[in-house]
């Protein structure tokens, strides 16, 4: 296993459909192994196989239950995955990318999705998510489609300025206690 280096924009990788996997072979199991410790040591909670620079339709997700911190989280690997059931209702929320640091965005993405996809070993999965987890496999999903979370908004943040602006507001609210 190996830490990959996580490219950022303007990569012309990251704006380009990747191509379908089609073998499960010891090269891909060690590239998934790769992407899965270049995630965890990024940190982030997944990673396309796209934003190291490897053009293949894989990601990985790694998250617990947003409710419960003590749930132990759960590794995802999906091959060619795809959304085939995303729910009707959109919400809004805060993201950010690894392949886009010092940034956050406001993004609208379906509350629940139904992803199908391969597993690592190539037999087929369908996976129902919902809140978080489903935001995370829409994320990655994008990025195999060549899509960035910017592409999705006109609401994007310079992170510094976000922590200003908190800082700023909770040092007011101390003065007036």
């Amino acid at each position: 296993m190996a830490v990959r280096t996580i490219i950022t924009v303007p990569h012309a990788t990251l704006t380009r459909k990747a191509r379908p996997v089609t073998s499960f072979d010891a090269g891909f199991q060690a590239l998934v192994d790769d992407i899965v410790e270049t995630m965890r040591d990024a940190p982030g909670v997944g990673l396309a196989a796209p934003q190291i620079d490897v053009p293949l339709r894989l990601i990985v997700v790694e998250f617990g239950d947003e409710d419960d911190e003590e749930v132990r989280k759960r590794l995802y690997t999906l091959a060619n995955p795809e959304i085939i059931r995303p729910s009707a209702e959109l919400v809004t929320g805060i993201e950010g990318c690894l392949s886009i640091p010092g940034f956050v965005a406001e993004v609208d993405r379906h509350e629940s999705v139904t992803v199908k996809a391969f597993n690592r070993r190539g037999q087929p999965v369908k996976i129902k998510a919902k809140g978080w987890l489903a935001r995370i496999f829409q994320h990655e999903v994008d990025h195999v489609n060549g899509i960035l979370m910017t592409d999705r908004t006109d609401q994007v943040y310079r992170l510094e300025d976000l922590e200003a602006e908190e800082g700023a507001e909770a040092a007011e609210e101390a003065d007036e206690m």
